[in-house]
């Protein structure tokens, strides 16, 4: 009597496909948190570079009017900045720490401006040292 089926039956045992999935899943715990502390640096990134930014436009500000803003909206109405900086880590525009002169006789109430981030940095700084 010969047999219906030449060849044996194709597929994947499940030994295969647990193995297929223990490697899927160590290479998945290797990428994920390499992808979010690139993540947590571009944010970084981009607050240090809005800082940098916001600061040199109150300077132009004083620079050119002779006091310092009142708020970032100030900025902005007088085209100083485009628009409102957002705080990457916050995701926010309403949580920066303003910052007054510290001669209380400089009319303007934003010398400088802060995050209001809560936490640490990746180099164990406060985002509010920055």
């Amino acid at each position: 009597m010969v047999s219906e089926r030449a060849w044996p039956a194709r597929g994947f045992t499940l030994i295969e496909l647990m193995v297929v999935m223990a490697i899927i899943a160590t290479l998945l715990a290797i990428a994920v948190p390499q992808y979010f502390r690139s993540v947590d640096r571009s944010k970084e990134s981009v607050l240090r570079e809005n800082l940098r930014t916001t600061r040199e436009a109150i300077d132009r500000f004083y620079g050119d009017i002779g006091r310092y803003p009142d708020d970032l909206a100030e900025l902005v109405a007088r085209r100083y900045l485009r628009a409102l900086p957002v705080d990457p880590v916050t995701e926010s525009r309403d949580s920066w720490i303003l910052v007054a002169p510290l001669d209380t006789t400089l009319p303007g109430r934003l010398y400088d401006l802060k995050s209001g981030a809560p936490g640490r940095a990746t180099d164990g700084s406060t985002y509010a040292e920055w």
